[in-house]
């Protein structure tokens, strides 16, 4: 019989040594990495049955990357966390998402062996669908622009400009479609490449309807909120290896989209003050 082949990942060697040691005496084929880094090396180049890695980590990135590294490389391999503390609260809950388990350190090797054994008997707790931020934001476009106009109307000073939903969201569609090919970009943040003659169209628009600047850095603020609050609801299912870059992405993005905006607001600005 083939013994199951399992990755240890924690970043205090004591640990790591000792549970490569008795996983191994007890018949495992055991990979041990010190680091997020070093096993994401040997998930990308290998395939694994079981993970078991700490949760917490110093350093880029932590357990929940390596987890997420897992699921796309070896869809089928069970993932188990490590953590040393009690009460995980309502993490544990998002965390659970990504993770098939949590184990609470120290764990009795009996214990442990016991729930290795019974978890690769019933494979993962079920296939969980991977999207990346991207794919999360083309899905949920209208579900974010709809909360994004609830929110807006909440705001008094907002709404002392009377326009129509229509009117009021007209750039969102577009701005949805240019943070998409941000994040499917990669390239460094703060990259100055998307040129959006939407935003500029919005800035001018903006103008044209009466709106203060402030009012505009407001709608913008709101909108930042509103699309975190979705990667809140989709965090079962976000790729955990992407998501702090994506955020901040998202974060660069939208702020550079108001800048823009705010550039052909002050430019229409400047000329509806010249003389005609």
């Amino acid at each position: 019989m083939v013994p199951a082949r399992v990755l240890v990942v924690d970043d205090d060697e004591t640990v790591r040594f000792s549970l490569c040691k008795i996983l191994e005496k007890h018949g495992f084929e055991v990979t041990c990495a010190a680091d997020v880094s070093e096993a994401l090396k040997y998930i990308s180049t290998r395939k694994f049955d079981v993970l078991l890695s700490d949760l917490h980590m110093p350093g880029a990135g932590d357990g929940l990357t390596v987890v997420s590294a897992m699921r796309h490389a070896s869809p089928d391999a069970v993932t188990l966390l490590l953590s040393g503390f009690p009460e995980m609260s309502a993490a544990a809950n998002a965390i659970l998402m990504q993770a098939d388990e949590i184990l609470l350190k120290p764990m009795k090797i009996p214990d442990l062996i016991d729930t290795i054994t019974q978890r690769l008997a019933k494979g993962p707790l079920h296939k969980r669908k991977v999207e990346t931020l991207a794919m999360i934001l083309e899905r949920t476009t209208q579900d974010g622009i709809d909360d994004w106009y609830t929110e807006v109307q909440k705001e008094d000073i907002l709404m002392t400009i009377d326009l129509s939903r229509e009117a009021r969201c007209a750039h969102l569609p577009q701005l949805f479609r240019d943070l998409g090919r941000r994040l499917q970009a990669f390239h460094p943040l703060g990259t100055k490449e998307l040129k959006s003659e939407s935003a500029s169209n919005h800035g001018r628009d903006r103008r044209k309807q009466g709106y203060t600047a402030a009012m505009m850095v407001e709608e913008s603020r709101i909108l930042q909120v509103t699309i975190f609050q979705t990667l809140q609801k989709n965090l079962g299912t976000i790729d955990f290896s992407v998501l702090l870059l994506g955020v901040m992405t998202i974060a660069d993005e939208v702020d550079s989209q108001l800048s823009q905006a705010m550039k052909s607001y002050i430019a229409e600005s400047i000329e509806d003050a010249l003389p005609g």
